[in-house]
C-alpha cells in the first residue's frame, strides 16, 4: 500500500519502523463526494480514516461540532468504543486513508503514546506530547551556547599584588577567584588565583601581605569560546577537573568565567541566578541587564520542554523581584513602608510569559503625607519598566496615572462606584483590579481593599450577567474554525488571546466573583470552584489544560516573533501549526465553547 503515507502527523509519528510497516500494509483508499455521510451515529465502524484531501464535519443534530482537515483522523472514539456517537460527513469531496481496526488495535496495544494521542482526553493527549518533550530537554541545553549562561565578570590583579589584598577584593566583589597578570614575562603571561589557593598561601608561611600572588596562581588557563556548547564546556571542566574555564573569543577578548555552579544551575534552572543578579544591582542599568536575562531564560526553559505552568510562575517571582527592586531604588524608604505597589492582568493572575503591557498601581496607607514628588517617582518608575522592555499600557493603567495611586478608602470607593455604576469601563477596571497582586511594600494595604470589594460584591444578577458578557467581546467565535482549517482570510491567523485565553479566563474569573472566591490566579480560581462543586473536576481539568495549551502556543509564536525581530502579537499562523497542535488547538478551542455554553446558561447572557 502506499508510500506516500504522512507519518509526520500527529499520532503517527510516534511510530516505530515496523510499526510504520503495519500501516501501510493495512490502509487502503476511499472517496466519498461533497455531503456524504461517512459515517453515521449507533454504527460499528471498522475502520480509522485519515484525510489526504478535503474537509470533513462531525455533526451533533444540525450542528457542526468539530471540521477535520489534510493529515488529520477520525473516529478513533468511536473505534475503540465499537459505536460511533457522531455523523461524520464530507463538506467537499473527500479522499482517505481507511486503516484497518485490527492495526488500529495492535498500534494501541504496542504503543501507548499512539493510543492516547488517538482517542484520550485533552488531559492524557497533553501527558503524553509533554512527555515526548521532556526527552530532549538535557539534550537542548547542553547544545546552547557558553554565552547564553550566566558568566561571571572579570577581575584583574598585578601578580605583585599581595594575597591580604586579594581576599580584601575577593570580599568586596563577592567573588572566588581573580585573573593574574604578570608582566615580568615577556610575552605577558595570565593566570588564575581562586579561593582554593587560599590555604596554600595560609601553609606557605610568608605573612599573607607579603605573599605575591603571583607565587601561588595558575599560568595555565583553561578556556572556551563564546560560541562553543555548553556540553562541551562541561566536558573540558570535567576532563581537566576544574570548576571553571575563561571564556575567550577569537580576538582574544576575555568575556567572563564560567563556573562549574552555574553551568549546572543553568542546565536545571538558571532563575537563581537572575535574581542574584537583581539583588546586587546598585542601579536601574543593572537591572535591565537582568530583565534582559528574564526573557533570555523563557526562551531555553520553553525549547528545552519545561511545563509552561513552571515558567509562568518563575517568572512571576522574578518580574516581582525586579519591579520590587526597581520601586525601592527610585522611591523613599518611608514612601515604601506606607504603600503596597501592585501588578495586575496576566502579570497579577502569575500568567504572564513575555513581556506585556504594564498594569500597576499604588495604594497608599490612610493618613500618610506621600513626598511631594510622588509624580515624578512613579513617571521614572513607568519609564524605568519601559526601558526593561514592558511598554506602558495603551489605557494607562499604570502608577504614573492619579487614577491609579490612591490611597487604602480611595480605592475602595472606587470599587464601590465600579459595582454601583456597571457601565463598560467601570466593569473592564473591575476586572482588572480583581486580578491585582502585591510586589512591593505592605502588602496587607491591598489585601484590606480586596477585602472590601469582596464584601461590595453583589449577589445582582443583571450587574454579573453584564460582568460575564465580556466573554464575547471579541465575537462569537464561529470564525476560528474556518482559519484553523485554512478555509477563512489568506492570512490564515489566530489570535489565540482573544479566541481562547480571554473568554476562559474572564469567565472564570466571572464565576469566582459571583462566588466571592478570593484567588487572583485562574487555574487557583478553578480549583476553588471545582471544591464549591460550580464546576465539575472534569471541566475544571479541561480549562486548566486548554490554558496552559494556551499559553504555551503564544509563547512558541511570541518566540517566534522576537527570533525575526517583530513585535509580539500573540497571533498564531494557522498553517504553520504540526498537526498534533492542530488536533489539541481543536480540543481546547472545543472546551471553550463548551464552557462558553455553560456561562451563557448560568448568567442567562442570550437576554443580557
Amino acid at each position: 500500500m502506499p508510500n506516500a503515507f504522512n507519518f509526520n502527523a500527529s499520532p503517527f509519528d510516534c511510530l516505530t519502523q515496523a510499526e510504520q510497516r503495519l500501516v501501510r500494509d493495512s490502509v487502503d483508499v476511499a472517496y466519498f463526494p461533497e455531503g456524504a455521510a461517512i459515517l453515521e451515529v449507533g454504527i460499528a465502524p471498522t475502520h480509522l480514516f485519515v484525510i489526504i484531501k478535503g474537509y470533513v464535519s462531525q455533526m451533533e443534530g444540525s450542528e457542526v461540532i468539530t471540521s477535520y482537515g489534510p493529515d488529520d483522523c477520525f473516529d478513533g472514539r468511536g473505534l475503540v468504543a465499537g459505536k460511533v456517537s457522531s455523523r461524520f460527513v464530507a463538506a467537499e469531496e473527500v479522499v482517505a486513508y481507511q486503516l484497518a481496526k485490527q492495526a488500529v488495535s495492535d498500534l494501541i496495544a504496542a504503543n501507548a503514546t499512539f493510543g492516547a494521542l488517538l482517542f484520550s482526553d485533552l488531559s492524557n493527549k497533553l501527558s503524553a506530547l509533554s512527555a515526548r518533550q521532556s526527552q530532549h530537554e538535557l539534550q537542548s541545553l547542553t547544545m546552547s551556547r557558553v554565552d547564553e549562561a550566566f558568566l561571571r565578570p572579570v577581575h584583574f590583579v598585578d601578580a605583585k599584588t599581595d594575597i591580604l589584598a586579594v581576599v580584601k577584593l575577593f570580599q568586596a566583589q563577592r567573588t572566588s577567584n581573580v585573573l593574574v597578570r604578570d608582566s615580568s614575562q615577556s610575552p605577558e603571561r595570565l593566570g588564575i588565583f581562586t579561593a582554593t589557593a587560599i590555604q596554600r598561601a595560609i601553609l606557605d608561611g610568608r605573612p599573607l601581605d607579603q605573599l605575591p600572588v603571583g607565587d601561588l596562581s595558575n599560568f595555565t588557563l583553561i578556556e572556551v569560546k563564546p560560541s562553543d556548547q555548553l556540553g562541551d564546556a562541561m566536558a573540558i571542566m570535567l576532563r581537566n577537573r576544574v570548576h571553571r574555564v575563561v571564556v575567550v573569543d577569537e580576538d582574544k577578548k576575555i568575556h567572563g568565567i564560567l563556573e562549574a555552579l552555574d553551568l549546572f544551575s543553568f542546565l536545571s534552572n538558571q532563575s537563581h541566578l537572575i535574581t542574584e543578579k537583581i539583588e546586587d544591582a546598585k542601579d536601574l542599568e543593572g537591572l535591565s541587564q537582568a530583565a534582559a536575562q528574564i526573557t533570555r531564560m523563557i526562551a531555553l526553559l520553553h525549547r528545552s520542554g519545561s511545563r509552561v505552568n513552571l515558567i509562568a510562575k518563575l517568572v512571576q517571582q522574578l518580574n516581582s523581584r525586579l519591579f520590587e527592586r526597581a520601586w525601592s531604588l527610585l522611591a523613599p524608604a518611608e514612601l515604601v513602608k506606607n504603600s503596597c505597589l501592585f501588578v495586575m492582568g496576566s502579570e497579577g493572575r502569575g500568567e504572564q510569559l513575555l513581556k506585556t503591557d504594564q498594569d500597576n498601581g499604588l495604594v497608599l496607607r490612610d493618613g500618610y503625607q506621600p513626598p511631594d514628588d510622588l509624580a515624578d517617582i512613579c513617571n521614572r518608575f513607568s519609564a524605568a519598566l519601559a526601558s526593561f522592555g514592558y511598554p506602558e499600557c495603551a489605557g494607562h493603567i499604570m502608577v504614573n496615572n492619579p487614577d491609579w495611586r490612591n490611597t487604602a478608602a480611595g480605592f475602595s470607593q472606587m470599587a464601590r462606584q465600579w459595582l454601583i455604576m456597571p457601565d463598560g469601563d467601570s466593569l473592564m477596571k473591575l476586572a482588572i483590579f480583581m486580578d491585582a497582586h502585591a510586589v512591593c511594600g505592605d502588602a496587607h494595604l491591598l489585601e484590606a481593599v480586596e477585602h472590601a470589594l469582596s464584601k461590595l460584591a453583589t449577589d445582582n444578577d443583571a450587574m454579573l450577567s453584564r460582568f460575564a458578557s465580556a466573554i464575547d467581546a471579541f465575537g462569537s467565535g464561529t470564525g476560528w474554525w474556518n482559519r484553523l482549517l485554512g478555509l477563512g482570510d489568506k492570512d490564515n491567523q489566530l489570535n489565540i488571546k482573544k479566541e481562547g485565553i480571554f473568554p476562559l479566563v474572564h469567565g472564570v474569573r466571572s464565576l469566582a466573583m459571583a462566588k466571592r472566591v478570593e484567588e487572583t490566579g485562574t487555574t487557583e480560581r478553578i480549583a476553588a470552584l471545582v471544591t464549591m462543586e460550580v464546576l465539575t473536576p472534569e471541566m475544571g481539568a479541561d480549562l486548566t489544560d486548554s490554558l496552559y495549551f494556551f499559553m504555551g502556543l503564544k509563547l512558541k509564536a511570541g518566540l517566534a516573533e522576537l527570533d525575526t525581530d517583530r513585535p509580539v502579537t500573540g497571533a498564531i499562523d494557522v498553517d504553520k501549526l504540526s498537526s498534533l497542535d492542530r488536533d489539541l488547538l481543536k480540543d481546547t478551542l472545543g472546551v471553550v465553547k463548551r464552557f462558553k455554553a455553560l456561562l451563557r446558561q448560568r448568567f442567562h447572557l442570550e437576554s443580557a
